[in-house]
């Protein structure tokens, strides 16, 4: 259950089915706060923008381009959003397209309420989260998700410094990465440095190898 004095995470449904939004709402609305929905790639993309989840929960299949492309849109701008596919397909084909697009987890729609809620926490904290007959190939396609599901590393991070190095990661420029955070560019520089000690790191390039060996990217 939910701590009486913690937030509910925030959380965002897509699927282009009515009635299992519905389904969804009523199934986690006590214990996850659902800021909103959609049912196409557009809308979806929009909303998540403005309404900026903790964690969006996404079927694979929608009209106007798949959920690869909703994650793939708003993880451009605002990344430290988190994305948990949640789809009736069990293709390797669809899960391996919607994890490289940025998603961070891929549950099937047999997983149970309290699966999703539990999911949708491990996201929101930075972890990987796979139903257990996708993990098997999932681990394989993706070595770098194993490391980031156990390296202590990342969760010693805050999570802007998370954000920050998921940036890092696809070549932004500080100056770039201060515009997309709303943050002064020494603000970044700051962050980078904090980063590189507790990483023990020497170095730009370094850190950039680090975060996308880890999946940060």
């Amino acid at each position: 259950m939910t701590d009486r004095g913690s937030p509910k995470l925030r959380v965002f449904v897509v699927d282009d089915h009515d009635l299992f939004r519905a389904g969804v709402r009523a199934a986690v609305g006590g214990e996850l706060q659902i800021v909103g929905e959609a049912d196409s790639v557009e809308p979806a993309v929009e909303l998540i923008r403005e309404r900026q989840p903790d964690v969006v929960l996404l079927d694979v299949h929608l009209p106007g381009g798949g959920g690869r492309r909703v994650v793939s849109e708003v993880t451009r701008t605002h990344p430290a959003v988190r994305f948990l596919a949640l789809s009736v397909s069990d293709s390797p084909d669809d899960v391996v397209a919607v994890i490289r697009a940025g998603a961070s987890g891929y549950l099937t729609k047999t997983a149970t309420a309290q699966e999703v809620i539990e999911a949708v926490r491990l996201v929101a904290g930075g972890h990987a989260v796979f139903s257990s007959q996708l993990a098997g190939f999932v681990l394989e396609a993706f070595p770098a998700i194993s490391t980031a599901e156990v390296d202590a590393d990342v969760d010693r991070l805050t999570a802007r410094q998370r954000e920050v190095l998921r940036y890092i990661a696809r070549g932004y420029t500080y100056r770039e990465i201060g515009e997309a955070l709303s943050i002064s560019t020494k603000t970044v520089e700051t962050h980078v440095s904090d980063v590189l000690h507790k990483l023990q790191l020497t170095n730009r390039n370094e850190l950039t190898r680090w975060a996308v060996d880890r999946g940060l990217g």
